[in-house]
């Protein structure tokens, strides 16, 4: 990932007034320069992203996350030594230092084994919540200290991944009272698990049924609409929004198919393959991991890596943490002191409720109407 790409952000500011006429320069000052220091800067720094992955045990999560990142970031459960399914629900964090062409990121990975895999799944989502609310009240705590670090460690959630079983019928209902609380607190994208399960006609046809449920109960998944900023932004979070949930299959380990290795999986009747062409006799099916014709993966890893990643974290930190900060400072004695002192109660037990991010698309769309009358 480029790490001079700007990615727009819902609290950015606003571009000066068209009434200020831009300064004729006589020579050559050396401005683009800028560009370059952040580019030092960032590679001395590095990256760090936060992913959390939820889903039922058997949807593929932990293949799909050594997928994306093409590294061994969970060990997969092996045919045949299933481990026993968790009593409740626990959440697990594994943190990895990947580096590529001299670019390092921070990679936390978070799963929720247990989720959604017992007979009564009431409140389950109770600890998923109240995981992501911890992590934003440790950044809180940190940033209002009066000596704080130069950098805040950020554990935050940037982004969950949610894996929808490849049903083919529509969204559950312990999916549905699940991401109407989810995407107020959390970026969350829904993709649909084993997609090789499904045919084509099926595959889309359960995605329509998934995209009107979420429409039906105002479910607003990433990207959402009331933070695009330009035209472009439009253009291609439309063509994300018309995709969404991606249909993904996930594939780890490379396999010997005549005299070359390919990454796949093997199966009873073949590999599937990750190149998108038969290898042989009518025994071997392959199909194309990073082949559109097959599988979007290749979307969903455009999406979190290549052109997002960033814009994950701003909105996280603009928006969801933003929320919180404001809901967690109008619980406390704000400013008993002086202008400058915060007094900040413990978090109340359980997982608070941040607002949700419709007022804040509410307030956006409220200043693009604005625009659009001064002109």
């Amino acid at each position: 990932m480029d790490p001079l790409r700007q990615s727009t952000s819902p609290c950015s500011s606003r571009p000066s007034s068209p009434k200020t006429p831009p300064c004729e320069m006589l020579g050559y000052v050396g401005i683009e320069a800028v560009l370059d220091q952040l580019k030092i800067k960032a590679m001395k720094m590095g990256f760090e992203f936060n992913i959390m992955v939820v889903g039922q045990s058997g949807l593929g999560k932990s293949t799909m996350l050594n997928t994306l990142f093409k590294s061994k970031l969970w060990k997969c459960t092996l045919p045949g030594l299933a481990m026993p399914t968790p009593q409740t629900l626990q959440l697990k964090s594994v943190t990895h230092v990947i580096e590529e062409k001299g670019v390092k990121l921070k990679l936390t990975v978070t799963d929720t084994p247990g989720f959604g895999d017992q007979i009564n799944n009431d409140k389950c989502w109770n600890p998923i919540l109240g995981y992501i609310n911890e992590q934003y009240e440790r950044y809180l705590q940190e940033e209002i200290l009066i000596t704080r670090q130069r950098h805040i460690p950020d554990t935050r959630v940037h982004c969950c991944v949610y894996f929808v079983p490849p049903t083919g019928h529509c969204l559950r209902p312990l999916d549905i009272e699940f991401l109407q609380r989810l995407c107020r607190t959390v970026n969350v994208v829904p993709v649909i698990a084993r997609a090789d399960s499904l045919t084509l006609e099926e595959r889309e046809a359960f995605r329509r049924r998934i995209q009107h449920n979420l429409r039906t109960h105002c479910i607003e998944v990433y990207p959402q609409k009331c933070f695009d900023e330009d035209i472009n932004d439009r253009i291609l979070n439309s063509k994300i929004r018309d995709r969404i949930p991606f249909a993904v299959v996930g594939a780890d380990r490379q396999h010997l198919v005549n005299g070359r290795c390919v990454l796949g999986r093997k199966t009873k009747w073949g590999i599937i393959e990750g190149q998108g062409r038969w290898t042989g006799p009518a025994v071997w099916l392959c199909l194309a991991v990073e082949n559109m014709a097959h599988c979007e993966f290749p979307l969903l890893r455009d999406l979190l890596i290549c052109s997002h990643l960033q814009d994950l974290k701003d909105i996280t930190h603009n928006v969801h943490y933003e929320n919180y900060r404001v809901c967690r400072l109008n619980e406390s004695h704000v400013l008993p002191h002086g202008p400058c002192w915060v007094n900040l109660a413990p978090t109340p037990p359980g997982p608070s409720v941040a607002p949700g991010p419709s007022k804040v698309c509410t307030q956006a769309r409220e200043d693009s109407d604005d625009n659009e009358d001064d002109y």
